[in-house]
């Protein structure tokens, strides 16, 4: 099997989760050997995390922990990495140039799901910073996909329930204005909505007749078939 190198800490809970995602999804596939993985939780500055959340504000700050951690992570052995986060994607090129060993990236891995459901029309939920970069919009319409965000306010919403996972802080309240925002596209004829943040999916909802894709999940399965493909 190939060893992955997990950029992690973005925030932690969601790493933790991604690992045990990865574990076990290999778990059901190979009951043998369990998969060699190595994780750099990178000690990113609260502040700059604080800024880019909730400011969208500072990105370019986390670009050297990113080529250093994906520096860590090649020379400890991994074989290929993957960075369980939609908003620093924004550097997969500089992070993919960084290294000699493949980097997964959880953008394209959510296209090709959608292209192979002949999915046409889908909504967005992720970071100012994410959506701003329009780096899901124009993969998107490589492929035919059309795509819709929230408006202003609730996007400012987004920004505060995510500072709030990513701090350990989240509430109920946090869920219940997540399906609210979800709601919106139904109004709007979308009902198929991709969850472009993986600390989202720690408060994913389940919302009848809205089919919810969590980018986490799909970059996982992406990971676990890197991993047992020789």
């Amino acid at each position: 099997m190939k060893t992955v190198g997990i950029i992690g800490g973005f925030g932690p809970e969601t790493t933790a989760k991604f690992y045990l995602e990865v574990f076990f999804k290999c778990f059901l596939k190979n009951k043998k050997v369990k998969p060699p993985m190595l994780i750099w939780n990178v000690p990113l500055p609260y502040e700059i995390e604080h800024d880019l959340i909730l400011k969208s504000q500072g990105e370019e700050r986390y670009l050297p922990y990113l080529i250093e951690a994906a520096k860590k992570l090649e020379i400890g052995g991994a074989d290929f990495l993957v960075l369980p986060c939609n908003s620093l994607h924004i550097f997969i090129k500089e992070i993919r140039i960084s290294v000699q060993i493949p980097v997964l990236s959880i953008i394209e891995e959510t296209a090709k799901v959608l292209v192979t459901k002949n999915i046409k029309k889908v909504g967005i939920l992720a970071t100012k910073t994410t959506l701003q970069s329009k780096v899901y919009e124009n993969k998107f319409l490589e492929t035919g996909i059309l795509s819709a965000i929230p408006d202003k306010q609730n996007q400012t919403k987004i920004g505060k329930i995510i500072n709030h996972l990513v701090s350990n802080k989240h509430t109920r309240q946090d869920q219940t204005e997540l399906i609210d925002i979800i709601k919106e596209f139904k109004k709007q004829n979308i009902h198929r909505v991709i969850l472009a943040c993986t600390d989202l999916q720690l408060i994913i909802p389940k919302i009848p007749g809205l089919k919810i894709f969590d980018t986490m999940k799909i970059l996982a399965e992406a990971t676990v078939r890197e991993i047992l493909t020789n």
